[in-house]
């Protein structure tokens, strides 16, 4: 009579039985020994030692060189971001200074740049090739402790849930504040009113750029208020912030003693009007409402360049995870070969220019003109398609464009 080895239930009262070289094992037996397997590596990967001299170690061209792959132009923040990886792991894997040696502060990174043109996709891209945690927080969910909305400790349990809860290896680990320029203060002056969403919410970020022992609650703080907290030393802890900052190029122009509009030929000579955000100082972003504490926290101020037509015809095509390609391999699962004509290339690019909508907006116009035939194609004997300058001008035509303006 077959019967499992283990817990000797028959055949007739399990659901199937496993057969091995020497007996059986039944559904419910192998399940519970998954469990203590996952279990058992659980409390394995919490109690192992992070042991940073264990990563390899690439060199800031090596860096630059993967972020090539996926992120087109964007030169010098991908050389300032390369320096600053290299120099965390650097940092890390230097013993801690003794008394009468250099101790090496960590360099926080801010990014500026419009809409669209590659903050999160270095950020992500990064964390492709990264062997320390690494988590992508949003800083307009922020908010003042006791206020609707997620306290500034948030941050470091989403990198704790990262890092499996393993205190030691989140404490090595990398943190991109995206719309960092969404908590700047609204005005100048101080007011005698809360900002509960701005200066209060970059007054609590200090403690953990700058470097404290933080105590994180595991789940989140508001909806377990009787969780043990899990206190974490956040002075190893790389933070890269990132925002837009719209509107900060006037308060570029005012430094520079210019108008954005309106130059003679001197000042033309002098100032790429185009991209005013190259010129970009610290002065800027505390003018544009950033306080002077959280401004020497982020050292490391670096520009993404608005993306050229050159550029976003790039984007399309080149990177390892481009758009293209993306739509070329959808189709490929269904067994249709996808080619697309190259005047629909340009056509994609002129209107991601008309509206000003960055690299973002080419994957919004892709969608537009390639959702019909992803709806209809593969219900049907069809085992290629291509995609004409005709039929994307129809089906752009026929959608709903307010849709993809950014106001």
């Amino acid at each position: 009579m077959d019967k499992c080895s283990f817990c000797e239930r028959k055949r007739s009262e399990v659901d199937f039985l496993i057969s091995g070289a020497t007996g059986f094992i039944c559904d419910e037996c192998t399940s519970r020994a998954y469990e203590i397997v996952e279990e058992e590596n659980k409390d394995k990967k919490k109690n192992n030692k992070f042991d940073i001299n264990s990563v390899q170690l690439k060199k800031p061209v090596e860096i630059k060189k993967f972020l090539d792959q996926y992120v087109i132009g964007q030169e010098e923040a991908k050389k300032v971001l390369s320096v600053a990886v290299y120099n965390h792991y650097k940092r890390l894997s230097v013993p801690e200074a003794g008394q009468d040696e250099v101790e090496i502060d960590k360099s926080n990174i801010v990014m500026v740049g419009e809409t669209g043109t590659g903050k999160t996709l270095l950020a992500k891209t990064i964390a492709k090739m990264l062997q320390v945690p690494f988590t992508i927080v949003d800083a307009t969910v922020l908010t003042e402790a006791g206020y609707v909305g997620e306290d500034i400790e948030s941050l470091l349990t989403r990198l704790l849930q990262v890092a499996d809860f393993n205190v030691e290896l989140a404490e090595q680990g990398i943190v991109f504040i995206d719309e960092i320029d969404k908590i700047a203060r609204k005005s100048d002056n101080p007011s005698i009113t809360r900002d509960v969403s701005g200066e209060g919410v970059q007054q609590g970020l200090l403690k953990l750029l700058e470097g404290s022992i933080v105590s994180v609650p595991p789940k989140g703080g508001r909806k377990h208020p009787e969780q043990n907290l899990i206190p974490v030393n956040t002075k190893n802890i790389l933070f890269i912030a990132g925002g837009a900052f719209d509107g900060i190029e006037k308060k570029i122009a005012r430094r520079l003693n210019t108008q954005v509009v309106g130059f003679d030929k001197t000042e033309r000579e002098k100032f790429d009007k185009e991209n005013f955000l190259q010129y970009v100082a610290p002065q800027d972003m505390k003018a544009f409402g950033l306080i002077p504490e959280i401004i020497g926290r982020l050292p490391v101020l670096t520009h993404l360049n608005p993306l050229d037509r050159k550029v976003l015809r790039l984007i399309l095509t080149e990177p390892k995870n481009s758009i293209v390609k993306q739509y070329i391999k959808l189709f490929e699962i269904d067994d249709i070969k996808l080619e697309i004509e190259e005047d629909v290339f340009e056509y994609i690019v002129d209107k991601a220019i008309e509206y000003k909508i960055g690299a973002r907006g080419l994957r919004s116009i892709c969608e537009t003109v390639m959702t019909d035939a992803m709806f209809e194609l593969p219900s049907k004997e069809i085992k290629e398609f291509t995609v004409s300058l005709k039929y994307a001008k129809s089906k752009l035509e026929k959608a709903d464009i307010q849709k993809l303006k950014v106001a």
